[in-house]
């Protein structure tokens, strides 16, 4: 397996010096025209397809995995050049003489590692801002949506040769035999304990990397939030992709004051996006499944452990093991020592806890490690930016959630145990090239030559001043 990836690696190597380093941007252009045509082409089959993974809605696979997808390649499309300009920087008065720039250029040959739990969207996202930006592209979808796995092998054989992007599927054991290559970069989208399997093997060839990783997303409704708008954007958050992303919410903060009204509002707010009748909420196809029994039971122990410790379920709680079906479900009398508030859900489950001042909760969000996102439910500007102030997360997005992964015009990852490097547009498109810098001097006499050695008096004046004065 080894040395079959090793050939891979070379064949895109040797394509990628030999040919794509020096075609223009319209090709870059031509192969994300491309990818847009296939999609359009194929949205009926690619909705079927993840649908038949998640049994999940139509309308939720073109918001959560079609959407995005198209954002990238059209961003991409209009600000390709300006991206890709070389850009002139000043020049300081003791390099007289010299001109410099900045030229952007293509990593290389790359890697993207690719999630399930949006299992199109973040495969051909990062392949979008990897193209863009130039590169020879290997994906490692994931094995646990076998049937997108089997489209993303369809669509890119049918758009791409292997040199340009190949496809490689298999378990673990296979990602880890691809880490074992040189790549010039590594875009891995996962859990934290796999980003640290990934960053380790990367370190070994001193591969860059961009770890786009989860963490215990904190949400707060302070004293002064619109509770019957927080219920309905945290019922929707909670339960988009029944829970299995990112940047759902993982916990939530309220205040004393707001308790007992939240609560009425959130059940309120899940009868009117999914239903009153509570026997049926099995059948609605807007609720997509957990992705496999494993992760189905996992939650459901995890909420069984956690009213074992003194926890009660207030919305929800149903469990279908033949469908791997959790209804949206909301746990009160939760602590910060409970069970379930010591890893990441990843499913439709929203633990809640009460506060009075601020200190507790900033001590508690403080204490764990910096999350993929923060969200805050206010109507006081002070209160908003007290938080920003003190706490720290990749993302946070205010009265709402999870929409901050959709603005085009803004770098999308985490800080430390969330993830390292950016995403998306721009910053996608930047983690996939090298920012090279080139200064060209003058030949003969330079303003530097008045530097070299031998020191004489004239020299170590000219020293003394570039050293205090400019």
């Amino acid at each position: 397996m080894s040395n079959e990836f090793t050939e891979l690696f070379q064949d895109q190597r040797s394509h990628f010096l030999s040919v794509k380093k020096h075609v223009p941007l319209s090709d870059r252009r031509m192969k994300l025209r491309a990818i847009k045509k296939w999609i359009r082409d194929n949205e009926d089959h690619i909705i079927g397809v993840i649908g038949a993974d998640f049994n999940k809605s139509p309308e939720e696979i073109k918001f959560g995995e079609i959407k995005p997808v198209l954002s990238e390649i059209n961003e991409a499309l209009i600000n390709l050049k300006k991206w890709s300009r070389r850009k002139k920087v000043n020049t300081p008065l003791y390099l007289l003489g010299t001109h410099a720039q900045v030229i952007t250029e293509p990593k290389g040959v790359v890697l993207i590692m690719a999630p399930w739990n949006f299992p199109f969207n973040l495969s051909i996202g990062p392949l979008v801002s990897a193209l863009a930006a130039g590169n020879s592209v290997t994906l490692k979808p994931s094995e646990l949506t076998p049937f997108t796995e089997k489209l993303i092998v369809q669509m890119l054989g049918e758009l791409f040769d292997k040199n340009e992007v190949a496809v490689v599927t298999g378990d673990a054991m296979v990602g880890a035999a691809l880490l074992e290559q040189p790549w010039n970069h590594i875009f891995f989208t996962g859990s934290p304990q796999v980003g640290k399997l990934v960053m380790e093997a990367a370190s070994k060839n001193l591969s860059s990397v961009t770890l786009e990783l989860g963490g215990r997303n904190p949400a707060i409704v302070d004293s002064t939030a619109s509770v019957k708008d927080a219920a309905e954007k945290l019922i929707w958050g909670k339960c988009f992709n029944a829970g299995q992303s990112c940047v759902s919410p993982n916990y939530l903060f309220v205040h004393t004051s707001k308790y007992d009204d939240l609560l009425k509002e959130l059940k309120i707010a899940c009868e009117k996006i999914f239903g009153p009748d509570r026997s049926q909420l099995n059948n609605v196809q807007t609720l997509a499944r957990i992705v496999n029994n494993k992760h189905y039971n996992r939650i459901k122990s995890l909420v069984a452990a956690t009213v074992e410790e003194g926890a009660e379920v207030f919305l929800g709680g149903d469990f279908v093991d033949s469908d791997n079906y959790i209804s949206p479900t909301v746990l009160i009398n939760v602590t910060p020592e409970s069970v379930i508030f010591q890893e990441e859900i990843f499913g439709p489950i929203l633990p809640i806890m009460k506060y009075d001042n601020w200190p507790e909760v900033y001590e508690v969000i403080n204490s764990g490690e910096i999350p993929l996102a923060l969200y805050i439910f206010s109507r006081s500007n002070k209160n908003i930016k007290a938080v920003l102030q003190n706490t720290s997360a990749g993302t946070s997005c205010v009265n709402d959630t999870t929409i901050q992964f959709i603005h085009p015009e803004l770098p999308f990852g985490g800080h430390n145990f969330s993830g390292i490097g950016k995403a998306h547009g721009k910053y996608g498109f930047l983690e996939f090239s090298n920012e090279r810098s080139v200064v060209r001097q003058r030949i003969g006499f330079t303003t530097v030559k008045m530097i070299y050695p031998p020191y004489n008096k004239l020299k170590r004046k000219v020293i003394n001043i570039l050293t205090w004065r400019l």
